[in-house]
């Protein structure tokens, strides 16, 4: 039996850590974690989050991987990882590949970009 996109989503989110706008703002406030977009880089021209670091997802593992030399020293496997796309589906996914990868202490913000202004939460324009 095959499985659709949103299978692979509800899947992936009953493995990972799903964080409300509130609970990432609050993490990101204290410090201790990276928040990383996984959006394209067009989606970034109009609103991106402060401080993110961009990983399009068809890049995703490719940065998170310290051996190869497109590793981004912001992704570490020992570091507090939050992942966010524009609805939560793609974040969903790649937090749940990072866990694979051996990232441990990885969530995503739920309702991804959308649900973070949608609770009032601050945006930049453009990356």
């Amino acid at each position: 039996m095959s499985q659709g996109a949103m299978d692979l989503v509800a899947e992936a989110k009953k493995d990972v850590e799903n964080l409300t706008p509130e609970q990432v703002a609050a993490e990101l406030a204290s410090g201790d974690a990276i928040l990383v977009d996984v959006r394209e880089p067009a989606e970034r021209e109009t609103a991106s989050i402060a401080g993110s670091v961009h990983a399009p997802r068809g890049m995703l593992e490719f940065y998170a991987d310290p051996s190869l030399p497109y590793h981004k020293e912001e992704l570490s496997p020992e570091k507090r990882i939050i992942l966010h796309c524009a609805s939560g589906g793609r974040s969903a996914l790649g937090a749940a590949t990072l866990k694979k990868m051996g990232y441990t202490n990885v969530a995503h913000l739920e309702g991804g970009m959308r649900g973070w202004q949608e609770a009032g939460q601050p945006t930049e324009t453009g990356s």
